[in-house]
């Protein structure tokens, strides 16, 4: 295959096949390659035609309204059905080749898939005692300007990504901007570009922040501890842009509904919880070097416990139920991480994934590559870029790491459609905040892209030492 076909097979890859969380091939059963060299055959290229099918509909649900769990789910099953009968039939592979594979999936899948749910129930908790509401009636009655208001919410959103995740922060503020900026839609606006840049920029320097964030760590490329090397770059990519955007803000007073919200019994506790859940999750993988849902696990089992103690000591009206938090988490949302995962892994044991270390990384550079990473996940999404590349699995040292870590968190923020904060934005704000009035922006927020990368290169200089990680 000549370089223009593999670099064509390669972005149509890259752009459409690729995504989540810590999958390995790097592990070999010993049953048969870690990979099978199948990108030009008749089932490589069904099985990517079918993935590309199966992501129009994930990127035409606004539309269809056609659940994305659903299209990647039916395509998971026909990828590794194809797999499957190409293995059986092919005597050079053990007949348990595709069923090895497969079941490395599940497990890696297993392990995300609790930690988000865990994290989700904790977001459903704090919702549920009035938590976020009381934060939202402090805000908008305290007689803050709008720019005061403008930014409070960045600042809050830099801070409470890391923690909380860059989607939930965003719709949380996104409300407090809604309430706040009723009949101004400049502010509302620029208030909900303001908290895309700056929920994304924070959650790029914690391993809670972001699905991207979770996954390098995870995969024990980068510590706990070693992405508060990229705090300093992703305040200079939240900062500049919002310095610029507040020149347009108003210093006029907007009037507060007056509605003073009280948080329900245990709600604080619940924060309490939550981020001793935090600590403890960190220390298991940091020190007892177990998977983050050891962690998240165990702080499911603490706010059960002390859910049951708040239910049998509190009135019917405030009644906590823990089941009926867990039945309100994103199951659409983690259902589409199996089927994408399941996806990608399937071209992964294919042979695609192998373009992206062999032509991408080795033609342009690590630095080029991952800056390039961040402009791609403006346009398709960070999770499936990162996810892509920790499949090909590419030397890289820990700058390089950190790099991909900050360019795919932050890039996002260039579009609208970049991250689930934008996306989730434009629902929440629909007509007034749209992919052109984000446009309109977008050069400010390139500049505050441009900035980060260029001070994390000069101020983390020390860490592109050339030393491959090795997971």
């Amino acid at each position: 295959m000549n370089f223009s076909t593999k670099l064509l097979t390669f972005s149509i890859t890259l752009l459409f096949s690729i995504t989540l969380p810590s999958i390995s091939f790097a592990a070999s059963n010993g049953d048969g390659p870690l990979s099978l060299d199948m990108i030009t055959s008749p089932l490589g290229i069904f099985c990517l035609l079918v993935f590309i099918a199966a992501y129009g509909f994930v990127m035409a649900e606004e539309y269809t309204h056609f659940r994305k769990s659903k299209p990647v789910i039916l395509a998971a099953t026909i990828i590794w059905a194809g797999i499957a009968l190409h293995a059986s039939g092919d005597p050079s592979l053990s007949k348990h080749w595709a069923e090895g594979k497969f079941k490395h999936l599940i497990l890696e899948f297993a392990e995300l898939f609790f930690f988000l749910f865990v994290a989700m129930t904790y977001v459903n908790a704090l919702t549920e005692r009035k938590m976020f509401d009381s934060l939202c009636s402090w805000l908008s009655n305290n007689k803050f300007s709008y720019k005061k208001i403008f930014w409070i919410t960045g600042v809050i959103a830099f801070f409470l990504s890391p923690i909380a995740d860059n989607l939930t922060t965003a719709l949380i503020l996104g409300t407090v901007v809604l309430v706040v900026g009723k009949g101004n839609k400049n502010f509302i606006t620029i208030g909900m570009i303001n908290i895309v840049v700056s929920a994304n920029a924070g959650g790029a320097f914690s391993p809670f922040g972001d699905i991207t964030t979770l996954m390098v760590w995870q995969r024990g490329f980068v510590s706990f501890f070693d992405f508060f090397n990229i705090f300093i770059p992703s305040v200079i990519n939240y900062i500049i842009p919002a310095v610029i955007m507040s020149f347009f803000i108003s210093n006029k007073i907007p009037e507060g509904d007056g509605k003073k919200v009280i948080i329900l019994p245990g709600g604080k506790i619940i924060a309490l919880l939550g981020i001793l859940t935090i600590s403890i999750t960190v220390a298991g993988h940091q020190v007892l070097h177990l998977p983050p849902v050891f962690g998240m696990m165990f702080g499911l089992g603490m706010l059960g416990t002390y859910g049951y103690f708040l239910k049998t000591n509190s009135s019917e009206k405030d009644k906590f139920d823990i089941f009926h938090l867990t039945g309100k988490a994103e199951w659409d949302t983690l259902l589409f991480f199996y089927g994408i995962l399941v996806c990608v892994g399937g071209l992964a044991a294919l042979g695609y994934l192998k373009l992206i270390s062999d032509d991408m990384y080795v033609t342009l550079g690590a630095t080029y590559a991952n800056i390039l990473v961040g402009f791609l996940s403006a346009i398709i999404d960070n999770i499936p870029i990162v996810y892509a590349v920790l499949t090909a699995h590419p030397e890289m040292d820990m700058g390089q790491w950190l790099l991909i870590t900050l360019t795919a968190g932050v890039g996002g923020s260039l579009l609208s459609i970049g991250s689930a904060a934008g996306v989730a934005l434009m629902g929440q704000a629909r007509g007034i905040y749209t992919f052109f009035s984000h446009l309109k922006w977008s050069w400010a927020i390139l500049l505050g892209y441009a900035a980060s990368v260029v001070v994390h290169l000069w101020l983390n200089a020390d860490l592109f030492d050339l030393v491959p990680l090795e997971r």
